[in-house]
């Protein structure tokens, strides 16, 4: 299954995204690209798991994936964060609909400060035209979609943080594994 993923090996995806070697000291190797995300989950900092998916699954699924991983930390958020996750759901279940394009936009006038805000952020930097300063937005969506997960995780209790962090990078997996069979299938 690897094989179809958009970045065969680890070496692949930091060649093509250069912006991941900000995000993550890991260096990059020729493994399989799953196999990589693996080792730096069972690696001394496994939290750059997170980071290699974000950077791993094109940008939409990344920013769907940040939502449903958010949405599983609920009950951590504050209301704020609970109506931006919504309004995110929306986005992406729609991200031509001018009313959500619009209500992400102005979401994102506000600086980032919680979980949900980056990845409302990462929404209104995918959609490039929401009004948003490009000039602000000198890091990939893959940056902020890891950025709100990791801030969304620093909430959880440091007994359950490894077991929150390892289901996290494992839909992320299978979100890269499932967009790798779109694309194949849309190849024929």
């Amino acid at each position: 299954m690897a094989r179809g993923l958009r970045f065969r090996t680890a070496r692949d995806l930091f060649n093509a995204c250069p912006a991941i070697a900000r995000d993550m000291k890991a260096v990059p190797t020729d493994q399989p690209s799953i196999e990589f995300c693996r080792a730096l989950l069972a690696g001394r900092v496994p939290e750059e798991a997170i980071t290699f998916c974000a950077y791993l699954l094109p940008e939409r699924p990344a920013i769907w994936w940040a939502h449903e991983c958010l949405s599983n930390l609920a009950e951590l958020l504050g209301d704020t964060d609970l109506e931006l996750l919504a309004l995110v759901g929306d986005w992406v279940g729609e991200p031509g609909n001018p009313d959500h394009r619009e209500a992400v936009a102005q979401a994102v006038e506000v600086p980032p400060a919680t979980p949900v805000s980056w990845i409302a952020l990462a929404a209104g930097w995918r959609d490039g035209d929401s009004g948003i300063d490009q000039a602000t937005a000198e890091f990939p969506t893959a940056h902020a979609v890891g950025a709100g997960i990791l801030a969304g995780l620093a909430r959880v209790s440091l007994a359950d943080r490894f077991t929150v962090l390892s289901a996290f990078v494992e839909m992320g997996i299978e979100m890269a594994e499932m967009e790798a069979q779109q694309q194949s299938a849309d190849a024929f």
